[in-house]
């Protein structure tokens, strides 16, 4: 398989597990074993959009055990009568090549998946992010060589990009060095959040700066963080940010 594959450097590390968690686009190339007509294969594939039922297949990483999973979307690029080069969307860790073989299954011709390219993990998408291993090598180069960054900046982006598709809160300068050391949001530390912020979601916490200080998940829908006065707002799950950045103002009981 090739294409994107996000690689997290130092601190940044910690919000990896949400990018494997996001949702997932591919292109790929199916064989079929048999002809089949087009309409055919454009009705056969619109039964797997939705959520599907999915065994891993025998060479996997995890246990093979029967699960659902969500396809968002599969649209037909191209069909030359046994080869199928489509784009499909779908939930983290989903497998593509079973996918193509349940397909194959539909069509009562069987098919196999020939290759496979990952057009997009989470925020980052392919035509937007994705760089070479050549093109970071001369970034380092010229960093290391003659002092640029131009290139290497351009390589390297901030880790508020990997949340940027999660619902975000932002909270006062008072309340980011306690988040730091593991305290859990209460409402009085908010400035702001976004109205899609639901209970049980997994939310980005933020600076007023917009820096990344914590990844919670909310205990509290929006409605209910703009109309209380007091209260935990947000439980922290993975603190981000370095404690010391920000002054402390808070005290240890």
């Amino acid at each position: 398989m090739t294409g994107v594959l996000p690689v997290a450097l130092g601190n940044a590390t910690k919000v990896m597990g949400n990018i494997v968690r996001s949702g997932k686009e591919y292109v790929c190339v199916m064989q079929l074993h048999a002809p089949v007509g087009e309409e055919e294969l454009a009705r056969k594939a619109d039964m797997l959009v939705g959520r599907i039922y999915q065994r891993p297949p025998l060479r996997s990483s995890v246990k093979r055990r029967l699960r659902t999973r969500t396809i968002y979307y599969i649209d037909i690029l191209e069909f030359t009568g046994k080869y199928v080069l489509m784009r499909v969307g779908c939930e983290a860790g989903t497998y593509l090549r079973k996918l193509c073989h349940d397909l194959g299954l539909l069509l009562g011709v069987g098919a196999h998946m020939r290759e496979l390219r990952r057009t997009r993990s989470g925020p980052f998408k392919e035509d937007e992010t994705l760089v070479t291993l050549q093109e970071l090598s001369e970034a380092i180069y010229m960093w290391r060589e003659e002092g640029k960054e131009a290139m290497l900046r351009a390589v390297i982006m901030p880790m508020e990009k990997a949340v940027c598709e999660m619902p975000k809160i932002v909270v006062r300068d008072s309340a980011v060095d306690a988040i730091a050391h593991g305290a859990d949001l209460a409402i009085p530390g908010i400035v702001r959040l976004q109205e899609n912020v639901e209970r049980g979601d997994r939310v980005a916490i933020l600076t007023l700066k917009g820096e990344l200080v914590a990844i919670g998940e909310s205990l509290m829908n929006a409605r209910e963080m703009a109309s209380r006065e007091k209260g935990l707002a947000v439980k922290t799950r993975r603190v981000i940010m370095p404690t010391g950045i920000y002054p402390r103002i808070w005290r240890r009981k």
